[in-house]
């Protein structure tokens, strides 16, 4: 028991401790942006409006100061605590209420970047939801229209903030609304709703944000949204349009027109979807994130954006990229792979030129990815050609073990290699369905996926594959296989066999769904089910020749290749399991000058290539010491 009570308090310490700051961090932002908004009510002139108001914003300031000195030691805290410090003088000399917005504004983002916590809903929020929970929750307090005067309000003190005066709303953002809603004003009736769920919460918080908008302000934002670029760019995302209030925007556009944005976007933020980066954009936009970052000095985060604009950025515009221009798309992954080793361990200079190589294939990337004349044959060669290569490796695993099976005469052990290659499809279909119809497969997922099942299967086919050499060396095969195999083959047997036969097949099969799932959301549809089923009857006339040339092979000649064919297969595997974990960000890649050579597992780098020459080297030494063996044995004989 002690050791279990050690052991979780290792596991989940660090999470424990990771939570409490982003807590602490959160409270420490809202208190900020309650001195932001509401200190104008307080003082005016350099004189006290409201005492007890006034005595507030001294104790806000005075406890953000001190929650920001209880934070973990970082190289910006130093900093914050200076600024947390000229904010409380600012409010201890009466400044003005627009020096003291400012200040507690440049503090709040300055802890929110030092302290970093999630400011958006991890999905467009539904605000209808929104609508139903203020009326049940809200509305007895707040009013039915947000206008402070619900049947409840006449007996609080203080009274219920008017949600829908605008005046006041526009000082505040979607983001400051959620933390209201889920931690509550302290010395109000105002309680968190920590039971409602966040996502619950993010519907209340922009249902409340459209309160202080009419229809007209809605319809004019509507114009300016689609006429001008400036103000998509703006406000260009979900988090942006969270953490800015209307008073932040209209410095950057003017009164009207901020007026008229906010009311329509927090009304409509599914709009923002359509002006999500498209592309190469995303991958783009990381590079240049993580240029900044090593720049100031933070490897880290640096790598952890390289990383990024791989996995979130152009992985998803591999499959589109790789049928229409495979050396490309194969230069890239490659110049990626060379960009994340410079930033873990090369200088400034060497990553911000690898950085404009990258930028520069990237503008090449855009300009093949744009729609074409040629695209429905593009698609018809990119399936064509994805499945014939993917599904290459497995069809070797598979007809192996079953071209082996028909040698030893049990066809019955064959139901479970067939169950293993057909439950793998199944598993296949069903991947295609949540990937293009519930949630998007992550490229980590995706790499990792198919980095241990690639390792799985490569150790599978080594130890199978000096088995079968060994036996290909023996002898009275005859013999062998009606005494000694045919009782070896077991249920576990059969079962690893079914297990290999599903790791062989859905490893080739996953990659290959998600390549069709990215291929058919670009309106390729029938091209794509035309390559398709062209390749499955060009693997299916495959299958049938090369189980019609292993049944005519001598039972020792079978033996051999078999075990060969198994060994390369290994070898193969064995690079394609390293670098998927290597992409994932799992392992560390040191760049190496060779070629890459997809088919044969060869990337350019010195773990796929230590990696494969391992297994080589095992299977070498194996196949060396099988052949003294049975020269040995001949040798007493004779």
């Amino acid at each position: 028991m002690a050791l279990l009570l050690a052991t979780y308090a290792l596991i989940s310490g660090p999470a424990l401790a990771a939570d409490s700051t982003e807590t602490k961090a959160k409270q420490i932002w809202q208190l900020l942006d309650y001195v932001a908004v509401d200190y104008g009510g307080a003082v005016a002139n350099g004189t006290v409006l409201k005492a007890s108001e006034y005595a507030e914003m001294q104790e806000f300031v005075a406890t953000a100061e001190r929650q920001l000195g209880e934070l973990p030691s970082k190289t910006d805290k130093a900093r914050l605590l200076q600024q947390a410090t000229e904010l409380r003088r600012a409010v201890a000399n009466k400044a003005d209420p627009a020096i003291v917005a400012q200040l507690a504004h440049a503090l709040s983002s300055a802890v929110q970047k030092a302290y970093p916590f999630p400011v958006a809903p991890a999905a467009v929020p539904d605000l209808a939801r929104g609508a139903q929970l203020f009326q049940a929750q809200c509305a007895a307090c707040h009013g039915m229209q947000g206008h402070g005067d619900g049947p409840l309000a006449t007996s609080l003190n203080p009274k219920p903030t008017a949600l829908a005066e605008h005046l006041r709303a526009r000082e505040r953002s979607l983001f400051a609304l959620h933390q209201i809603i889920s931690n509550g004003v302290p010395g109000t009736a105002m309680q968190g709703f920590g039971s409602l769920s966040d996502e619950d919460r993010w519907a209340l918080a922009f249902f409340v944000g459209t309160l202080p908008y009419v229809q007209s302000d809605k319809t004019a934002g509507a114009k300016l949204w689609q006429t001008n670029g400036q103000a998509r760019q703006t406000v260009a995302n979900l988090e942006a349009l969270t953490q800015t209030s209307e008073h932040v925007l209209a410095d950057k556009l003017d009164e009207p027109s901020a007026k008229a944005l906010t009311a329509y976007l927090r009304a409509n933020p599914s709009a923002l979807d359509a002006n999500k980066p498209k592309g190469t954009a995303i991958a783009k936009a990381k590079l240049g994130e993580s240029v900044v970052a090593l720049q100031n000095g933070d490897r880290a985060t640096a790598a952890k954006l390289a990383l990024s604009a791989y996995l979130d950025g152009f992985e998803p515009v591999e499959p589109a990229l790789a049928t229409r221009n495979r050396p490309l798309f194969e230069q890239i992954e490659a110049a990626m792979v060379s960009y994340r080793a410079l930033v873990a361990n090369g200088t400034a200079a060497d990553v911000q030129a690898a950085h404009q190589r990258l930028h520069g294939l990237l503008d090449e990337a855009d300009k093949v990815l744009a729609p074409s004349e040629n695209d429905a044959v593009a698609a018809f060669i990119g399936a064509l050609t994805i499945l014939l290569r993917e599904g290459l490796e497995a069809l070797l695993v598979v007809v192996a073990m079953l071209a082996f099976l028909k040698k030893a005469e049990r066809r019955d052990v064959a139901v479970y290699v067939h169950a293993g290659w057909m439950a793998a499809l199944a598993a296949g279909g069903i991947t295609w369905g949540v990937a293009t119809y519930l949630v998007g497969v992550s490229g980590a997922s995706r790499e990792l996926t198919e980095g241990f099942s690639s390792l799985f299967a490569a150790v599978v086919l080594l130890g199978v594959g000096m088995w079968m050499h060994q036996k290909s060396v023996a002898g009275r095969w005859q013999i062998y296989l009606k005494e000694k195999l045919s009782s070896a083959l077991n249920k576990r047997t059969a079962w690893f066999l079914f297990s290999l036969a599903f790791v062989a097949v859905y490893r080739e099969v996953f990659e290959t769904v998600l390549f069709y799932a990215a291929l058919w959301t670009e309106g390729n549809g029938w091209p794509l089910l035309a390559g398709l089923s062209t390749g499955m009857a060009l693997l299916a006339l495959l299958a049938v020749l090369l189980l019609r040339t292993s049944a005519r092979l001598p039972i020792g000649q079978f033996f051999a290749a078999s075990s060969m064919l198994v060994a390369v297969l290994a070898v193969i595997l064995a690079g394609k399991g390293i670098a998927g974990l290597q992409e994932a960000g799992l392992l560390h890649t040191s760049p190496i000058a060779i070629p890459r050579i997809d088919l044969l597992g060869i990337y350019p780098s010195w773990q796929t290539v230590l990696a494969q020459f391992v297994v080589l080297l095992t299977t070498v030494v194996a196949f060396t010491i099988n052949l003294r063996s049975t020269r040995q044995r001949a040798t007493r004989r004779s």
